[in-house]
């Protein structure tokens, strides 16, 4: 890598690289040009859920993020980003020259993972040992080069195909580095992107549904390591809204009969999930919300993908919810979210780069369930995770509070209010009306009133 794998940040202010795996992608690149809007002051803040919360709070300003990372795709960011059709042309002029300078590294990758990916900017060493030191060695010559006094990764790679996560050799730390000795065919790009960080003292996030740093052997080594860690896919849009409404319809004794929920992409990620096999991995971490926010089975809960190139990076979801109320009368619910991908997905990137720098410095390592309100899958690190997204945003709020008084600053909405010990909410259910209803709405219906 060289300098020009590197954004301008203030010469006087702390730096925190952002390693992207994925970094061409319509999600990285978005996440680029949005920095280097908001350093020239042409964008705010908006869509950035954490924005009011500053130096003061420890976490350090959007503009001293520097990015850098590896692309299978050898175009700097100013054409990559063009190519996706993300941003306006204002926007795309405002951003190009400062986009022009980030050139992706050349990836480490297998094409047995996502053979629905293309490109040719790869990097060749011959041995998943070799892969490892080569990702460690990018790691530390942009640390050097950049002058960053801190570092994160975070995967946003094309889907990978399943593998066996039961597979032995993802166990345990030794059996996993033995694994890696010995070539075994589990042990993807994923997963040496992720113990190559580990081992060099990185915080990782995995917004993919790819296995990464979720199985026991990196559970164990990040934990030896001393370094964070947060995943798994990206919760930004059709699965958010499942996570908000889901909770409304337990509330409410509305039992869900069926959930039919489609989507269609024409963005890279819609291409690779093209595939098969990468489809099975987005479709189990898609899946797997909503019997837990429930309570209960959804026989027929079914979710479809489908690549539509036409529509680029503007994705569409529906969902046709069937219910059943009081007396057995059965009732209908549609939602149908036309969103930007990317759009959605950038901004918790950065969000995401801010908070495992913070959790480094306060000492933490292993798994972040506090982190969980970004992810489909969140990893605990043992036990089940909270996928409802009201408690999700309470988990988040309390976990900043408790070392820098953060959580006074998060907007009304996000927090909840305490409930007094003995009163009536202490008799309903989990996921019943004082569950499901945040803060916020409680201090606006009080208003209302």
């Amino acid at each position: 890598m060289s300098d020009s794998s590197t954004h301008s940040a203030s010469p006087r202010a702390a730096r925190l690289g952002l390693a992207v795996v994925g970094v061409g992608g319509a999600v990285a690149t978005t996440a680029a040009a949005g920095l280097e809007l908001m350093r020239l002051g042409i964008s705010g803040h908006e869509g950035l859920p954490l924005a009011e919360l500053g130096a003061e709070h420890e976490l350090r300003p959007y503009e001293d993020i520097v990015i850098g990372g590896w692309d299978v795709c050898g175009d700097d960011l100013a054409v990559a980003v063009d190519a996706h059709g993300v941003l306006g042309s204002a926007e795309l002029a405002a951003a190009a020259p400062g986009l022009a300078a980030l050139k992706p590294w050349p990836a480490i990758d297998d094409q047995d993972f996502h053979p629905g990916v293309g490109g040719t900017h790869r990097r060749h060493v011959g041995s998943k040992r070799a892969a490892v030191e080569a990702i460690r060695a990018d790691l530390r010559a942009f640390r050097e080069q950049a002058g960053l006094d801190a570092l994160v990764m975070v995967n946003l790679a094309s889907t990978e195909r399943v593998i066996d996560v039961d597979s032995p050799v993802l166990a345990s730390a030794a059996s996993f580095e033995r694994g890696i000795g010995s070539e075994n065919p589990e042990i993807g790009p994923a997963l040496l992107y992720a113990y190559a960080a580990l081992m060099e003292g990185v915080p990782y996030a995995n917004f993919t549904p790819s296995v990464a740093a979720e199985v026991p052997a990196l559970v164990e080594v990040a934990r030896r390591e001393g370094v964070p860690t947060a995943g798994k896919d990206g919760k930004t849009g059709q699965t958010m809204l499942k996570t908000v409404i889901a909770p409304a319809l337990r509330a409410r004794a509305l039992r869900v009969e069926g959930w039919y929920s489609a989507n269609i992409l024409g963005n890279r990620d819609g291409q690779a999930l093209h595939d098969p096999a990468s489809l099975a991995s987005k479709l189990a971490t898609k899946g797997s919300v909503l019997d837990s926010i429930l309570g209960y089975e959804v026989a027929d809960h079914l979710v479809r993908i489908d690549y539509y190139a036409p529509r680029g990076d503007a994705k569409e979801a529906w969902d046709s919810i069937d219910l059943v109320g009081f007396l057995g009368q059965r009732m209908q619910l549609k939602v149908n979210f036309l969103c930007r991908d990317s759009v959605l997905a950038a901004p918790l990137v950065l969000e995401l780069a801010r908070l495992l720098d913070f959790a480094q410095r306060r000492g933490e390592s292993g798994p972040l369930p506090a982190l969980g309100l970004f992810f489909k899958a969140p990893m605990t690190g043992n036990g089940p995770p909270e996928h409802a997204l009201h408690r999700q945003v309470e988990q988040l709020a309390s976990w900043l509070g408790t070392a820098s008084g953060a959580a006074d600053a998060i907007p009304a909405g996000s927090a909840a209010d305490p409930i007094p010990a003995g009163s009536a909410a202490d008799a309903i259910p989990a996921g019943g009306p004082a569950d499901a209803i945040p803060a916020g709405e409680r201090r606006w219906a009080s208003r209302a009133a």
